[in-house]
């Protein structure tokens, strides 16, 4: 793998920062919703963006 500047690893970080906040704000949604199917939903966007995040923090290793 590439050396990555100082620059992207920045941008990196601040997309890792974004993608955990979009995470935790969708979980904590899901948990508070009632109606199954929007709870369902919820859970599918956290899922979508821990994948996001997952895929952005393999590039660091």
């Amino acid at each position: 793998m590439a050396q990555l500047s100082e620059k992207e690893l920045s941008s990196l970080h601040d997309m890792l920062s974004e993608e955990d906040l979009l995470v935790k704000k969708f979980k904590m949604l899901a948990e508070q919703a009632t109606d199954p199917e929007v709870k369902n939903k919820l859970t599918e966007i956290s899922n979508k963006h821990q994948g996001h995040f997952n895929t952005l923090y393999s590039q660091l290793k």
